[in-house]
């Protein structure tokens, strides 16, 4: 598939799993998530004290796409979010190159903004040169490895993080800035 798409972006439920699976094994075979991994992931994304964001991308009826971020701290003085982690993202191959990747990452990072995040972090297979483009429109930068991060392959990570303008805004307002597959 070549051009833009447009698929319908909606909030990842319990009943999503068993085609996100699909695609997890499809793009990440030695180092998918499991199903286990997803319900944790989706226990702490719903009600007042949420914690996630997982969004799925369908073009038809079909799972195209998924993704997800994850509050990592609070600040000690006045209790809102600090940090997000990206968990993922990930679009089917026939996909590719179709806008459905930074689309979904726009996604995150408003979620991020709406956790009134100051940072977005996330870790990048080492050979994986697209996403580390997609991240890099984005305002994120490389900021160290993880060796040995993924597994059983034993591949580095690439550690990248999207910080606060000086203005005082979100993170994820860097996205008016520019405008794929992680797993971690």
């Amino acid at each position: 598939m070549t051009g833009p798409v447009n698929p319908r972006l909606r909030e990842m439920r319990w009943w999503d799993i068993d085609p996100v699976l699909e695609l997890e094994k499809d793009l990440f075979p030695e180092d998918a998530w499991s199903r286990g991994m997803f319900w944790s992931e989706l226990a702490h994304a719903r009600g007042p004290e949420a914690t996630r964001r997982y969004l799925v991308a369908e073009d038809g009826d079909r799972l195209v796409g998924y993704a997800g971020v994850a509050v990592s701290g609070t600040a000690s003085d006045s209790g809102s979010a600090t940090g997000a982690d990206i968990q993922t993202i990930a679009v089917a191959r026939d996909h590719w190159g179709t806008g459905l990747g930074g689309l979904l990452l726009t996604e995150l990072l408003k979620a991020a903004t709406a956790f009134e995040c100051t940072e977005v972090m996330l870790e990048c297979r080492i050979d994986n040169i697209r996403a580390q483009k997609l991240y890099e429109r984005f305002g994120f930068e490389a900021i160290g490895f993880r060796r040995g991060y993924y597994q059983p392959g034993n591949v580095d990570a690439l550690v990248m993080r999207l910080t606060t303008e000086s203005d005082g805004g979100s993170a994820a307002g860097a996205t008016s800035v520019q405008g794929t597959e992680i797993n971690g």
